[in-house]
């Protein structure tokens, strides 16, 4: 059975409801928090999938279609907005550090002051130089 979303307007409560399909629209739904029966059902959004293929397009775009990276090194700010545009382009959960890792270069951190500050970041990495 699917799930709906609910959005009550007395008590501000959101709360879910097991319905089937021939229920839906028929079926009247109550806050399961205060009983009221002045619900809205809420939308949640959706997720386009792409293919590999088009999200490689879309990341190749992002960077001019170049692949040139050298001159974002210089501007943490525009690497740090070009890897959250790329994070979110892949379409899958990230881990938290690189949340933080994109977070700092917003900020104006420098992916050299970033690797000392977090040493232990690159893992087996590490010896490399690269973030």
């Amino acid at each position: 059975m699917p799930t709906y979303d609910y959005l009550c307007h007395d008590c501000q409560q959101k709360f879910d409801v097991f319905m089937s399909y021939s229920e839906y629209g028929k079926k009247t739904v109550r806050c399961i928090h205060c009983g009221s029966d002045n619900v809205k059902r809420r939308v949640n959004r959706i997720r386009i999938a792409k293919s590999e293929e088009r999200r490689m397009e879309s990341m190749e775009s992002m960077l001019g279609g170049s692949g040139d990276l050298s001159d974002l090194e210089k501007a943490p700010q525009a690497l740090g907005q070009m890897m959250r545009k790329m994070g979110k382009e892949m379409g899958e959960e990230l881990p938290a550090e690189f949340d933080e890792v994109v977070d700092r270069l917003e900020s104006g951190q420098s992916p050299e002051e970033i690797e000392s500050a977090l040493p232990d970041l690159g893992g087996n990495d590490a010896d490399t130089g690269d973030l």
